[in-house]
Protein backbone atom coordinates (compact mmCIF):
# COMPACT_ATOMS: atom_id res chain seq x y z
CA UNK A 1 0.00 0.00 0.00
CA UNK A 2 1.50 3.20 -1.23
CA UNK A 3 -0.74 5.99 0.90
CA UNK A 4 -0.37 9.34 -1.20
CA UNK A 5 -1.62 12.80 0.91
CA UNK A 6 -2.79 15.83 -0.88
CA UNK A 7 -3.57 18.36 1.46
CA UNK A 8 -5.62 21.53 0.80
CA UNK A 9 -7.88 19.67 -2.07
CA UNK A 10 -10.85 21.47 -3.49
CA UNK A 11 -13.74 19.79 -3.80
CA UNK A 12 -16.49 21.18 -6.71
CA UNK A 13 -19.19 18.62 -5.96
CA UNK A 14 -22.08 20.80 -5.12
CA UNK A 15 -20.69 23.99 -5.99
CA UNK A 16 -19.74 25.15 -2.31
CA UNK A 17 -15.84 25.01 -3.57
CA UNK A 18 -14.29 23.22 -0.25
CA UNK A 19 -11.17 23.83 0.14
CA UNK A 20 -9.81 22.26 2.59
CA UNK A 21 -10.40 18.82 1.83
CA UNK A 22 -7.17 16.31 2.46
CA UNK A 23 -7.12 13.02 0.36
CA UNK A 24 -5.56 9.93 1.26
CA UNK A 25 -4.85 7.46 -2.21
CA UNK A 26 -4.02 4.53 -2.19
CA UNK A 27 -2.40 3.94 -5.68
CA UNK A 28 -5.32 5.24 -7.81
CA UNK A 29 -8.34 4.85 -5.78
CA UNK A 30 -8.87 7.53 -3.07
CA UNK A 31 -9.70 6.03 0.71
CA UNK A 32 -10.29 8.75 2.60
CA UNK A 33 -11.70 12.39 2.03
CA UNK A 34 -10.84 13.92 5.08
CA UNK A 35 -12.94 17.02 6.15
CA UNK A 36 -15.19 16.53 3.22
CA UNK A 37 -19.40 16.44 3.48
CA UNK A 38 -21.09 13.11 2.91
CA UNK A 39 -22.07 14.22 -0.69
CA UNK A 40 -17.88 15.57 -1.31
CA UNK A 41 -17.08 11.89 0.47
CA UNK A 42 -19.18 10.15 -1.95
CA UNK A 43 -17.62 11.99 -4.81
CA UNK A 44 -13.92 11.48 -4.61
CA UNK A 45 -13.83 8.28 -3.38
CA UNK A 46 -16.34 6.81 -6.45
CA UNK A 47 -16.27 8.71 -9.13
CA UNK A 48 -13.16 7.53 -11.81
CA UNK A 49 -12.06 8.58 -15.14
CA UNK A 50 -12.31 4.67 -16.04
CA UNK A 51 -14.83 3.20 -18.73
CA UNK A 52 -16.61 1.02 -16.54
CA UNK A 53 -19.83 1.03 -18.19
CA UNK A 54 -20.48 1.20 -22.08
CA UNK A 55 -21.79 4.67 -23.59
CA UNK A 56 -25.47 4.06 -23.62
CA UNK A 57 -27.53 1.31 -21.69
CA UNK A 58 -31.56 0.15 -22.65
CA UNK A 59 -33.00 -2.43 -20.46
CA UNK A 60 -29.75 -2.95 -19.05
CA UNK A 61 -28.04 -4.64 -22.29
CA UNK A 62 -25.59 -2.49 -24.26
CA UNK A 63 -27.10 -0.01 -26.98
CA UNK A 64 -25.74 2.66 -29.43
CA UNK A 65 -26.02 6.56 -28.62
CA UNK A 66 -28.78 6.83 -31.17
CA UNK A 67 -30.73 4.21 -29.92
CA UNK A 68 -30.24 5.32 -26.10
CA UNK A 69 -31.28 9.08 -27.56
CA UNK A 70 -34.73 7.46 -29.14
CA UNK A 71 -35.88 5.12 -26.36
CA UNK A 72 -35.13 8.47 -24.08
CA UNK A 73 -37.32 10.89 -26.27
CA UNK A 74 -40.36 8.35 -26.06
CA UNK A 75 -40.22 7.85 -22.04
CA UNK A 76 -40.28 11.65 -22.13
CA UNK A 77 -42.85 11.54 -24.32
CA UNK A 78 -44.97 9.52 -22.55
CA UNK A 79 -44.45 10.70 -19.44
CA UNK A 80 -46.81 12.34 -17.15
CA UNK A 81 -45.28 14.28 -14.98
CA UNK A 82 -41.48 14.01 -15.84
CA UNK A 83 -39.08 15.26 -13.87
CA UNK A 84 -35.56 16.88 -14.32
CA UNK A 85 -33.94 16.28 -11.62
CA UNK A 86 -29.82 16.09 -9.80
CA UNK A 87 -27.74 18.70 -12.16
CA UNK A 88 -25.31 19.26 -9.31
CA UNK A 89 -22.04 17.77 -10.82
CA UNK A 90 -22.72 18.97 -14.28
CA UNK A 91 -21.77 22.24 -16.06
CA UNK A 92 -23.57 25.59 -16.47
CA UNK A 93 -24.02 24.81 -20.19
CA UNK A 94 -25.43 21.60 -19.44
CA UNK A 95 -27.71 22.81 -16.76
CA UNK A 96 -28.89 25.57 -19.47
CA UNK A 97 -29.86 22.68 -21.63
CA UNK A 98 -31.23 20.55 -19.20
CA UNK A 99 -33.93 23.48 -18.16
CA UNK A 100 -34.69 24.01 -21.49
CA UNK A 101 -35.58 20.61 -21.64
CA UNK A 102 -37.80 20.74 -19.35
CA UNK A 103 -39.10 24.10 -20.67
CA UNK A 104 -40.21 22.00 -23.75
CA UNK A 105 -41.86 19.35 -22.41
CA UNK A 106 -43.10 20.71 -19.10
CA UNK A 107 -41.45 19.09 -16.78
CA UNK A 108 -40.81 20.24 -13.03
CA UNK A 109 -36.48 21.28 -12.06
CA UNK A 110 -35.60 19.91 -8.80
CA UNK A 111 -32.04 19.43 -7.37
CA UNK A 112 -30.77 16.90 -4.79
CA UNK A 113 -30.69 20.02 -2.53
CA UNK A 114 -34.65 19.26 -1.76
CA UNK A 115 -33.82 16.02 -0.13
Amino acid sequence: MTLTVVKDATCTFCGCVCDDIELHADGDRIVKAKNACSLGDAWFKHHTAERLFPDAIIDGAPATLDDAVEAAAGFLHRANMPLVYGLSNVTCEAQREAVALAETIGAVVDSHTSL
